[in-house]
């Protein structure tokens, strides 16, 4: 399983709460740090879109041929999820995909790209303010509302056939916006609210990752065969 973090994260800090969750439900999780403007810097994703694609392409192949496994799940936390979205159909890898599970994605883009949170949620704003003052941040521009990347997706079906989509999205965030841009509303995509399963569970953007209910929910939908009952942390589950 391959763990996508968002902009201007890491893969270790970025899932340093699902990634150990779904370790210990028996998946063997891979958290690369992709996209880095300035090399030994932690702070990912702020390259162009289509450079972090190969990188992440590149990466999923190293994984599959030293665990053997034909194919991976890809679980992508914001420009994570767009990621694991795109690389499968831009990038043509999707026979090499089961599941994607995507956490509050900018699929058709973002009017508001406060997407810089989640460097000061892992406490890289400086690292991230040192990248922004050098290079800049190339992906951000790709991935707002008709985005140059955003509309090379758009192009066709995004949802290829074989992988299994999940899509899940927070009606707290304030980052994507609006909500309804994440969804995929084709055929093999499924399109959930978090507040629909947990209704009084209030994580917004950045919280989808270090959210117990959504690891749950993450979980359920990587083996769909085999659900379980999730434990809502704030109320009972509709």
């Amino acid at each position: 399983m391959v763990l996508l973090h968002g902009l201007f994260g890491n893969g270790p800090g970025n899932f340093s709460f699902v990634g150990p969750y779904l370790a210990l439900n028996g998946y063997c999780t891979f958290a690369p740090t992709y996209g880095q403007a300035i090399p030994g810097l932690p702070v990912g994703g702020s390259i162009h879109i289509a450079d972090s694609a190969k990188e992440i392409a590149a990466y999923i192949e190293k994984v599959r041929t030293t665990t053997g496994a034909a194919k991976v799940d890809i679980v992508g936390h914001s420009e994570g999820g767009f990621h694991s979205i795109y690389g499968p159909k831009m990038l043509g890898y999707a026979d090499k995909v089961d599941h994607v599970v995507a956490l509050a994605p900018p699929t058709h883009g973002t009017t508001f790209l406060g997407l810089v949170s989640l460097g000061d949620y892992l406490g890289l704003r400086p690292l991230v303010d040192q990248v922004l003052n050098t290079v800049g941040c190339q992906a951000c521009s790709e991935i707002i509302v008709d985005g140059a990347e955003v509309k090379k997706l758009e192009v066709g079906p995004i949802a290829q056939p074989g992988v299994d989509y999940t899509i899940i999205v927070s009606k707290a965030d304030p980052l994507v916006v609006p909500h309804e841009n994440s969804f995929i509303r084709e055929e093999g995509v499924k399109n959930v609210y978090l507040q629909d399963t947990c209704p009084f569970d209030p994580a917004g953007h950045i919280g989808l990752a270090f959210d117990l209910d959504v690891a749950q929910m993450v979980a359920n939908a990587l083996d769909p065969t085999h659900p379980r009952r999730i434990t809502c942390s704030f109320g009972p589950p509709l």
